[in-house]
């Protein structure tokens, strides 16, 4: 019976073996899994802070354009409102179609 039980038992260790290797090839699997999920991470931030550097350049350039651009138009503290400026446009416009009718109205239409 010790024969019996000494085969039982190499039967049992060869399995506890096989299940170990097989619990070695898992979790082997699992650290490339892990450190392909962190290097895919760190990629992925690295975008990011690309990204995130790139819209602070955007604002603080729009941010420059918008005033200098309020500069050059003479719109900001101190200078022409945007309404004036508005009304200064229909002004003219004005200007000029009551200067169209009254030199229409001078010569008159020719002759036909």
């Amino acid at each position: 019976m010790s024969t019996s039980r000494g085969r039982v038992e190499d039967v049992y260790e060869s399995q506890n073996d096989q299940r170990l290797d097989e619990l070695h090839s898992k979790i082997r699997t699992l650290r490339g899994i892990t450190t392909d999920i962190h290097g895919d991470v760190e990629a992925q931030n690295l975008i990011l802070d690309d990204t995130g550097d790139r819209f602070s350049a955007f604002g603080t350039s729009l941010m420059q354009t918008s005033r200098r651009a309020g500069q050059a138009f003479g719109i900001g503290t101190g200078s022409l409102k945007p309404w004036r400026i508005a009304m200064l446009i229909v002004a003219v416009f004005l200007a000029f179609w009551i200067i169209s009718k009254v030199l229409s109205w001078w010569w008159g239409s020719p002759a036909v």
